[in-house]
């Protein structure tokens, strides 16, 4: 007789919401324990593996990806400033194009969504102001970390 697996592979979008929130129920619990500790490292692995598969972070740029994830949670500006631990209008500077992401702040977002730091960790373009007599232009510059 076959055991039933807690977990298996991830097969679809249900399951993979499934297991993210059952993911993020254990991480808040905030427990030593073993047994916890092992479930919230195997779901991890099953979720990032979805996430390589699945996912089109590739075609997104980090600011993209933020916003995307930001308009799923419902999640607004002021609560993800909070979560950064950043004012509201870094943030709006972020999620405008001018300023870049922070190392720490990587980290802080890769941790808040469950994703590899890497899916915010890539090349994009930032907008930087520049005031004339005339006008204001806008110059585009490249920006990697």
């Amino acid at each position: 007789m076959r055991t039933k697996l807690k977990y298996t592979v991830i097969k679809n979008r249900e399951q993979y919401d499934e297991y993210c929130s059952i993911l993020e129920d254990l991480v808040d619990m905030d427990s030593d324990d073993e047994s916890i500790v092992d479930e919230i490292d195997l779901l991890t692995a099953l979720i990032e593996t979805y996430d390589r598969e699945h996912t089109i972070f590739n075609e997104l740029d980090p600011v993209e990806l933020l916003s995307s994830l930001m308009a799923v949670r419902n999640m607004k500006a002021t609560e993800l400033a909070q979560h950064l631990n950043t004012s509201r209008g870094n943030l709006s500077d972020i999620l405008n194009y001018k300023r870049a992401l922070s190392k720490d702040m990587i980290r802080k977002l890769a941790s808040l969504f469950k994703l590899s730091q890497e899916a915010f960790n890539r090349q994009y373009k930032l907008i930087e102001s520049v005031s004339s007599a005339k006008s204001k232009k806008k110059k585009v510059l490249a920006y990697s970390h």
